[in-house]
């Protein structure tokens, strides 16, 4: 058999695995669960058998979640030429569940049905996590050395920012400058679109501070409410018109500047409000610095403070500048354009996006990664699916990888 009948054989299997790891719950102690512990352990005993040259778990500390830990899992084939790896890199968490009501099955009890396989995580990350695990297995049992070493990650945090995951997996050093990263991550449904440049993830938190007062009585205050909106309301304006460059490698193709997230500013009507909290959530695109960003929306803020008496206070929630796109000639591009042909039989579009992905911090420290993967989109959704299609197109892709192609 050659690598893609050896990675077909493997179908019924992987749908099992599938199934048996989405009934583990992985959720981050941030969004109420206890971590990844229980995913990571059931991962590391079902590949135990594959015949990996090395498994490896590399744990961040972190006291909120069950274990102590968040565990990070390396399995490594060895190359031809071990200088250099060849890393497919997918999350083991998830997002909760949301809106129970808005389920048609138990998002914890997979159901495999019409060609999918429903669960929670399923296709954010569990479809290329196991497609991952599967291409590996399929070169193993294929008994051909890949070109490289090619490991498979499965990492913690990546719905929460990362710093138990990939972010700790680089302090260790174990990524060099010559290595080959995907991280299937993002996708459309025709499989044709690899992401090599994300935009900045900008949130700004915004507290204005007035003076409380009994709502009949209103000048003996300063409505905090009033002034906050009027803020918002000009430095969006401000925001759009400074920073209006195009970049047309992204969809939109500017900037984003987006009021989010209101915080409760007290309990009751009949009081002016003495303080109010909101939020922004900008993607930024490669030509604008975020510092530039956060010195425009200083400048708004006093100029409004002085007009209203009010004291308004932007400060940064989480401020990611985004690295430089990877180059369209990079190694993995190319690599992964190839297999991408051979699978699917059409040349992949280049593409940037709005949204983050453990590339960009493989990116900002200076080594080339590409994102990739063949989803429907159903991520954080209730009634998230997978298309075992899908599953199994993508693994022989990622199998692919591992070999140059003539």
């Amino acid at each position: 058999m050659n690598l893609s009948e050896t990675v077909e054989s493997l179908k019924d299997d992987m749908v099992k695995a599938m199934v048996e790891m989405l009934r583990i719950e992985a959720i981050s102690p941030e969004s109420g669960g206890k971590g990844e512990l229980k995913r990571a352990e059931f991962l590391e005993k079902w590949i135990s058998g594959f015949g990996f040259d090395g498994i490896k778990r590399c744990d961040a500390e972190d006291s909120r979640a069950e274990g102590g830990v968040r565990p990070n899992i390396i399995a490594t084939i060895y190359g031809k030429n071990r200088e250099h790896t060849i890393w497919v890199i997918s999350h083991m968490d998830t997002v909760p569940v949301g809106d129970l009501s808005k389920w048609e099955t138990d998002p914890f009890d997979p159901v495999v049905r019409d060609g999918k396989i429903y669960g929670r995580g399923a296709e954010d990350n569990g479809q290329s996590l196991i497609a991952s695990m599967y291409a590996a297995k399929a070169i193993i049992d294929s008994g051909i050395k890949p070109d490289y070493n090619f490991s498979v990650a499965f990492v913690s945090d990546e719905e929460t920012g990362s710093k138990y995951g990939i972010q700790h997996l680089l302090k260790l050093g174990l990524f060099k400058k010559d290595d080959i990263v995907v991280v299937p991550d993002h996708g459309v449904p025709d499989g044709n679109e690899i992401e090599i440049a994300e935009k900045s993830i900008y949130w700004v938190k915004v507290t204005t501070y007035g003076k409380q007062t009994h709502s009949s009585i209103p000048h003996t205050g300063i409505n905090a409410l009033r002034a906050g909106s009027r803020y918002l309301v000009e430095v969006d304006r401000a925001l759009h018109e400074r920073f209006s460059e195009r970049n047309e490698l992204f969809s939109p193709p500017v900037s984003t500047f987006e009021p989010t997230k209101k915080e409760e500013n007290q309990p009751n009507i009949n009081a002016v409000p003495g303080e109010d909290v909101f939020y922004f959530d900008m993607r930024i695109i490669p030509e604008h610095g975020i510092t530039d960003i956060m010195a425009l929306m200083n400048e708004v803020a006093e100029r409004v403070s002085k007009e209203t008496g009010a004291r308004i206070v932007p400060e940064v929630y989480r401020g990611e500048q985004s690295p430089p796109p990877t180059p369209a000639d990079s190694e993995v591009v190319v690599r992964l354009k190839t297999a991408i042909e051979r699978v699917k039989g059409k040349e992949p579009r280049l593409v940037g996006i709005g949204g983050g992905t453990c590339a960009a911090y493989i990116r900002l420290a200076g080594i080339p990664a590409a994102v990739w993967s063949t989803i429907d989109e159903t991520m954080h959704q209730a009634n998230e699916y997978c298309k075992i299609e899908n599953l199994v197109k993508d693994a022989k892709v990622f199998a692919l990888l591992g070999f140059r192609q003539s």
